[in-house]
């Protein structure tokens, strides 16, 4: 089997890509956790948490009598979100390094969470059977993921359009699932969750940080769309030029791709 790697670029430059989404997607991924039920005394597991941001908004929704813990492969992410958690003094989350491989735990949270992770798995359906794995009877998913299909401009621009194809080719070639959003209720009847909830966000915006994303989420694909052969570094380098331009002008509207989302009850 091809050896397998994540598509957007970690560390400290994949960071600063994070912040933008986390504040673009905030609005959305609150309602949805207020309606998935996510409250206080609970113990949650936000898995593939990046630089922390959700596990941040867990921490507070879940109060001091809960607990939270982050799990990603990227160790200077976690670093990070660990200085961000000392100097906020916030005291109920804890940052692991962990593969979801290798297992998340048998039936210790209430409440498993994963944003943007399952569109760079090559086998979804085995991550939602270890997310369920974690979790205790009567326990609850929830599950947000793009569909690409979403990321569109007005008036249209090849630019943008070509941004679009690179980003699915680029995630196919490694062995990702730029649609998979539209999957996830699916997903989680498929592994025998009960009262299954599926609901969709769409940013969209004239100005503002949602123009930001489709720029900087290319830039952080380059170098694996070179490696796949995609496209050239010229090539992405000259898109995303175009697409900055974009997003400066006030007469262009972006949407960003289609954010599906899910939440079920595991059987107890």
């Amino acid at each position: 089997m091809e050896e397998h790697h994540y598509l957007i670029r970690g560390g400290i430059a994949g960071r600063e890509r994070l912040r933008v989404l986390a504040r673009v997607m905030r609005p959305g991924t609150l309602a949805l956790l207020e309606r998935a039920g996510v409250t206080t005394g609970l113990r949650c597991l936000d898995v593939g948490c990046g630089g922390g941001d959700v596990t941040f908004d867990l921490a507070s929704l879940v109060g001091l009598t809960g607990s939270v813990v982050g799990v990603d492969v990227d160790s200077t992410k976690l670093e990070l979100a660990r200085g961000d958690a000392e100097q906020a003094e916030v005291t109920n989350v804890e940052f692991r390094v962990a593969d979801l491989a290798q297992g998340l735990g048998e039936a210790e949270y209430d409440v498993v969470y994963a944003r943007f992770l399952l569109t760079h798995l090559r086998d979804p359906a085995a991550a939602v059977a270890l997310m369920s794995a974690a979790l205790r009877p009567g326990g609850r998913i929830v599950l947000e993921d793009i569909d690409y299909r979403g990321s569109l401009c007005y008036p249209e621009s090849d630019a943008f359009r070509r941004s679009n194809q690179i980003y699915e080719e680029t995630a196919r070639r490694n062995g990702g699932d730029p649609h998979v959003g539209i999957r996830l209720a699916g997903l989680l009847l498929d592994a025998g969750f009960e009262r299954v909830q599926p609901s969709i966000a769409h940013p969209v915006g004239l100005e503002g940080e949602v123009k930001l994303l489709p720029p900087l989420t290319i830039e952080n694909i380059k170098a694996m769309a070179v490696a796949h052969g995609v496209a050239t570094a010229e090539e992405v380098d000259a898109v995303v030029d175009e697409l900055y331009a974009i997003a400066r002008d006030p007469t262009v509207m972006v949407s960003n791709p289609y954010v599906f989302q899910a939440w079920g009850t595991l059987a107890g």
